[in-house]
C-alpha cells in the first residue's frame, strides 16, 4: 500500500497518544517546522509534529534516507531549527531572573539540567543554570521545582547577542531506559543588572533559586552520519527500567517504517553521552 504524506502523519499523531513525556511550555519554546523537516526529513518531522513531547531516541527510529544527519544536529534541541521559529525569540539581561515551566507527562527516573548552549558550536556556555542529579523519579511524585523554577541569565559576553546565537536547552536524560528529552528557548542577552524583560512567549512561574551547578553539564554528542537503510521491520522505543524502578507501559511505543540504520546511530558516542549525563562530568562536544 503506498504511504502518503497524511498517512504518515496519522500514524505519527497516534503514537504521540503512547509516546508524550516532557517539554518545556514557558517561555516558547522551539517547535518544529519546514527547516527541521529540510535537514531530518519529513518522518522525522511527522514523528515531531505529532508528539513534540517525545524523545530524541524515538526520532532516530523512524528517519528515512531524507535525514542529513550534520544538517540535523539532532542532539541540540532534537533537532528543531531557529529559522523556524525567529518569532519566538526571547530578550534577556544579564542576572534576570527567568520562571521557567516544563509539563511532564510520564516520569522516568533520570538526571536533568538547564544550560546555555551556542547553537554553533553545541558547547555549553559555562555551568548548569539548574541541575538535578534525581529528575522525574518513578517511585514519588514529581516536586513542583522540577516543574516550576528559575534560572539567573549569565554574563555570556557578546556570545549571545544576536537571534539564533544561542538556546536555553532544558536536557533530562533517563539512561536506563535509553531516553533523552530535549527542549529549547531561543533568546538574546543585553546589558543589564537583573531587570529587563522577556519576549512575547514568556509567562509567570513559581520562582526558586537557581544557583549555578558547580559540575559542569552533561555532554551532548552529535550523531555521526551514516547511509540511510529501509528497514520494514518496526522498531520498539524503551527498554525495561532497572532496580526498583518499573517500566512505564507508555513507554511501549511501536515506530512505523523505522530506519535500521538510523537505530543504528545510537551506538558508543550516545552511550557515551548518557554516562556522562549521570555525572554531569563533560560539556556538549
Amino acid at each position: 500500500m503506498k504511504n502518503t504524506g497524511s498517512n504518515i502523519l496519522a500514524s505519527a499523531s497516534m503514537l504521540a497518544l503512547a509516546s508524550a513525556h516532557g517539554f518545556i511550555t514557558s517561555p516558547s519554546p522551539r517547535m518544529p517546522g519546514d527547516a527541521m523537516a529540510a535537514a531530518c526529513g519529513q518522518q522525522m518531522y511527522y514523528n515531531q509534529q505529532g508528539d513534540n513531547y517525545g524523545n530524541v531516541q524515538g526520532e532516530l527510529q523512524v528517519a528515512q534516507d531524507d535525514y542529513d544527519a550534520a544538517a540535523c544536529d539532532v542532539w541540540l534541541c532534537k533537532g528543531y531549527k531557529y529559522a523556524d521559529n525567529k518569532d519566538n525569540v526571547q530578550q534577556w539581561t544579564v542576572g534576570q531572573d527567568v520562571p521557567i515551566s516544563v509539563d511532564i507527562r510520564a516520569p522516568h527516573t533520570g538526571v536533568a539540567n538547564v544550560s546555555v548552549v551556542s547553537t554553533s558550536s553545541g558547547q555549553v556556555i559555562g555551568e548548569a543554570l539548574k541541575s538535578w542529579d534525581v529528575y522525574a523519579s518513578n517511585s514519588a511524585t514529581i516536586p513542583d521545582d522540577q516543574k516550576e523554577f528559575s534560572v539567573t541569565i549569565p554574563d555570556v559576553g557578546s556570545d549571545c547577542s544576536s537571534p539564533g546565537d544561542c538556546v536555553l536547552q532544558w536536557f533530562w536524560d533517563a539512561a536506563d531506559i535509553n531516553q533523552t528529552y530535549e527542549s529549547c528557548i531561543d533568546f538574546t542577552v543585553g546589558g543589564g543588572s537583573g531587570s529587563g524583560s522577556s519576549g512575547s512567549g514568556s509567562s509567570s512561574g513559581n520562582s526558586s533559586s537557581a544557583p549555578a551547578s558547580s559540575a559542569a553539564a552533561p555532554a551532548q554528542t552529535k550523531v555521526q552520519a551514516v547511509s540511510s537503510v529501509a528497514s520494514s521491520a518496526p522498531a520498539a522505543t524503551s527498554a525495561a527500567a532497572s532496580g526498583s524502578e518499573e517500566a512505564d507501559p507508555t513507554c511501549s511505543v511501536v515506530y512505523v517504517t523505522a530506519s535500521a540504520a538510523a537505530a543504528a546511530e545510537e551506538t558508543a558516542p550516545a552511550r557515551r553521552h548518557r554516562r556522562s549525563a549521570r555525572g554531569f562530568g563533560r560539556r556538549h562536544h
